[in-house]
């Protein structure tokens, strides 16, 4: 029967082996690939949050979001917790003044859409006022 099999599925046509370097790279070429998936997460979740500011609280938007998009798990927390990473440095004023201070650049600062989470934030307590 193994030898059936051999003959069936020769070892020179499914190779299972692959040289170091080329097992290298096809590591590399996957954490790339990998990382971009996870930034492309990170920025639409961000997309999301501030599209449902005004609607619902952040963490419930990325929950939502991670739900919606059904990112599985270990896949799921990481952005997660890229979003709130995030979040926080944009929420935060001291950790923005301290970046700045320390001449540290902006990380694609520039191409992210400013959040607009205190503006909802505002306009839920005057819709609670009035």
């Amino acid at each position: 029967m193994w030898s059936f099999l051999k003959r069936l599925f020769p070892e020179s046509i499914f190779s299972r082996k692959i040289d170091p370097g080329a097992e290298r790279r096809l590591r590399l070429a996957q954490a790339r690939a990998e990382e971009s998936i996870i930034r492309s997460h990170v920025d639409n979740a961000l997309m999301f949050v501030d599209t449902l500011a005004e609607d619902m609280t952040f963490d419930r938007a990325i929950d939502s979001y991670i739900r919606q998009m059904s990112i599985p798990e270990p896949l799921a927390s990481t952005v997660a917790t890229r979003t709130l990473v995030i979040l926080g440095q944009d929420l935060v004023p001291y950790r923005r003044r301290s970046r700045e201070e320390a001449g540290a650049p902006a990380v694609d600062e520039a191409s992210r859409p400013p959040l607009r989470l205190g503006e909802s934030a505002e306009a839920r307590a005057r819709a609670k006022r009035a």
